[in-house]
């Protein structure tokens, strides 16, 4: 019967990733948010509406976190619609958005990582703390989605935190864009071997082995880096590691697709502004650090910064299954602060 489970959500996850490739991408993706987020409330009542909605300037907006809520009846505690609370009309009109502010790639990462509460409801049962559940996700509307004017909006659960500010019909900001994954490799059942965030974990190792003994004197650090903090600006201070300025061309090849691994996870027009962002703030200024293991299982945790964007990785925590360093945080955040607030 779990294997069963299993290969029917692997199919379902399947059907949805190509149904939202059904909708036209002509318009740019402001518009096609402002669009999608408009069918989605269109769509629902005035009661998931009240939960859906917020004032743009909503002190909730800048409240995002990465990590299962819940009180002590192992009720869910945050705010926004979710998707055990709509109908399929509804739910395919949250995947248009979902894929309004996602690449390819990115849209079937959002998904699996949603797919994997199953999974690791099956592993913790029946004796979990937390509820697993993979209608756990919440959507939230910040303000009126316009071509004109100020408006957000949010799609977040455990390990999926994706928020967007648009102004005037021009996405002002895409961070903070969390991206987690528990286990990070499926280890048995239908879907085993699969890697959700096989780049975020593999392209800095591959970068570690390709440096000088030199290099590495600089690059790798002693002290892990501290857990992701779900605040309004990344607390990471003055960049620490081997600075790009003193890579070889190859290295610096590597880097550039570390840095893409996560700028891909979003829309072209989207992913190219924010290349062009870490490219205007200077790619020689980059540092990029590694601290842990290159094995597996091994714990590790990374961190690139930019003068204007930093990406924060780790993967220390073991899975639900036991199996140490298999689970991964990893975020793409802009300097000094994320939704735009640090903008004109």
């Amino acid at each position: 019967m779990k294997t069963l489970r299993l290969c029917l959500l692997a199919s379902i996850i399947a059907v949805l990733f190509g149904m939202a490739y059904l909708a036209q991408e002509q318009a740019p993706p402001a518009d096609r948010m402002a669009d999608a987020a408009n069918k989605f409330l269109d769509s629902l009542s005035a009661d998931q509406k009240a939960k859906a909605t917020y004032a743009f300037d909503s002190p909730e907006r800048t409240h995002w976190f990465f990590v299962p809520r819940q009180d002590d009846q192992r009720k869910p505690t945050r705010n926004g619609l979710r998707l055990e609370e709509m109908n399929d009309t509804q739910r395919e009109a949250v995947l248009l958005l979902l894929r309004s502010g996602t690449s390819e790639a990115g849209y079937k990462q959002a998904l699996t990582i949603m797919s994997l509460e199953a999974i690791l409801n099956e592993l913790e049962k029946p004796n979990g703390k937390m509820v697993r559940n993979t209608g756990w996700y919440f959507v939230t509307i910040f303000g009126t989605p316009a071509k004109t004017g100020k408006w957000g909006w949010r799609i977040e659960g455990h390990h999926l935190s994706l928020n967007f500010t648009i102004v005037n019909g021009q996405v002002q900001s895409a961070t903070p864009a969390f991206f987690g994954a528990n286990p990070a490799e499926i280890k048995a059942g239908p879907m085993k071997g699969q890697r959700t965030l096989a780049a975020a974990d593999d392209i800095p190792k591959e970068l570690v082995n390709s440096l000088s003994e030199e290099q590495k004197k600089t690059a790798l650090q002693t002290k892990a880096f501290p857990e992701i903090e779900a605040n309004t600006a990344a607390k990471v201070g003055e960049p620490v590691g081997l600075v790009a300025s003193k890579m070889t061309a190859e290295q610096k090849k590597i880097l550039q697709r570390l840095i893409e691994s996560y700028c891909d996870r979003m829309p072209e027009y989207i992913a190219k502004a924010q290349l062009k962002m870490v490219e205007d703030g200077g790619f020689d200024k980059i540092h990029f650090a590694y601290q842990g293991g290159l094995k597996e299982g091994e714990k590790h945790t990374c961190r690139v910064q930019g003068p204007k964007f930093v990406i924060e990785f780790l993967n220390e925590q073991a899975d639900s299954a036991g199996n140490q360093a298999n689970h991964i945080h990893s975020a793409w955040r802009e300097l000094p602060s994320d939704f735009g607030l640090a903008r004109k």
